[in-house]
């Protein structure tokens, strides 16, 4: 593999490592009831693990997808569908299986029904106080979303040959989310605000539907354009991956600033579309020769990086399962927050070999790869090359915790 692109496939394990983590730490505390500590303001902004997630998939994604148009190819629907469906649904269907047939394993009582699941469209009036176990997957439903629609408004641009003025149509849907959340927030929000359980209407309509929350893929496409089809305006300003990575920091700050308070109105209309544009700079830094992130190699992360989908998908499960079985022995909050922590990287990784691997070696027998494709960070799909390296660093990471 050309070095320059496995540099910025380790940039990238960085993030996804960091959204992760953000995430882990986020659900634990509300899953341990504020313990320890320590960790409810530290980890309170965690929830932005889910929108950093987003931006990294819009970039991804939509540069598999770009080289093949700046490559002159028509995109395959069936091809790039397959493509996903076998690296999303065999892992999430387990976890699925584990969540309907092991109450054990739930977080809450109570589920959606099965359908809302399986259509991916449990994101939509999802009901906290009544369906509130794995609503984690709410994002899982946002990102399938995006994947059916992408490729097929990107099939229609280049039949009516108007992809040079698709940028107009990122501008309008990113300018749509302001308005949709301003209708959500008052028409929808706020005649429930005098309810005793008014935060559960704003989870419900502000904070998990597809249509609120298309900022970070947004994003995520606008810097796949950039990077795939205006390589004199890349190049300049790659030439300051560290001044992004900075500035990522200032807007971020800023953002936690501003959706200290979530559920008011600036919070809910500008802190989603500024996270995105701060984790957007993050990203740009990542993947930029110049930045400190596209020369850290980091067996570390690359493990986590690996791991980070089936982790999203289980931990909520495999944390209340840890906390339940060790409850009696009245351990530490500190210690118990690390047991989980590698419990849920432990099942991730069993999921990983068992699951995600067969199925990721099953999808390579099934697609014929493209053959006479110069190698791109767009046509490498990060998921399968992390799969043939993770064997060479499990046992680096194993190494650490003895």
């Amino acid at each position: 593999m050309d070095k320059n692109i496995q540099q910025k496939l380790y940039a990238l394990d960085h993030l996804r490592a960091l959204a992760i983590v953000f995430v882990f730490l986020f659900h634990y505390f509300i899953l341990s009831d504020g313990q320890p500590e320590w960790l409810p303001d530290f980890a309170k902004f965690g929830w932005t693990g889910v929108d950093l997630f987003f931006v990294l998939s819009g970039f991804l994604i939509s540069s598999q997808l770009f080289v093949q148009i700046k490559q002159g190819q028509n995109i395959s629907f069936k091809q790039f569908f397959l493509k996903r469906l076998f690296r999303i649904i065999p892992v999430f269907v387990v976890t699925v299986g584990l969540y309907f047939y092991i109450p054990f394993f739930r977080e809450k009582e109570s589920l959606p029904p099965l359908w809302k699941f399986l259509t991916f469209t449990q994101n939509l009036g999802l009901n906290l106080k009544d369906f509130g176990a794995f609503s984690h997957a709410w994002s899982l439903c946002v990102e399938e979303h995006f994947y059916l629609f992408l490729p097929l408004i990107l099939i229609l641009l280049q039949f009516t040959k108007l992809i040079k003025e698709s940028y107009w149509l990122l501008i309008a849907l990113f300018l749509f989310g302001f308005a949709i959340r301003i209708y959500s927030f008052n028409q929808l929000y706020l005649p429930e605000i005098e309810d005793g359980n008014s935060w559960l209407y704003w989870y419900k309509y502000i904070y998990y539907p597809t249509y609120n929350r298309l900022d970070g893929l947004l994003i995520g496409v606008s810097i796949a354009g950039i990077y795939q089809f205006m390589p004199t305006v890349w190049d300049r300003i790659s030439k300051y991956g560290n001044l992004f990575i900075i500035l990522s920091l200032v807007v971020l700050t800023g953002a936690y600033f501003l959706c200290y308070d979530q559920m008011t109105f600036n919070a809910s209309i500008f802190g989603f579309p500024l996270i995105a544009i701060g984790y957007g700079f993050m990203v740009t830094g990542a993947v930029s020769p110049t930045s400190f992130l596209y020369r850290l190699n980091s067996k570390v992360t690359t493990f986590i990086a690996a791991l980070s989908y089936a982790i999203y998908l289980t931990h909520k499960g495999v944390i209340h399962m840890t906390h339940q079985l060790l409850n009696d022995f009245k351990i530490d909050n500190n210690l118990m927050l690390f047991i989980c922590m590698i419990t849920c990287i432990g099942f991730a990784y069993f999921l990983h070999l068992t699951i995600e691997k067969p199925f990721m070696k099953l999808r390579n027998r099934i697609i014929e790869p493209k053959r006479n494709i110069p190698p791109t960070l767009a046509t490498i799909d990060l998921g399968n090359w992390l799969s043939r390296s993770i064997g060479r660093k499990v046992g680096f990471v194993f190494a650490m915790f003895r």
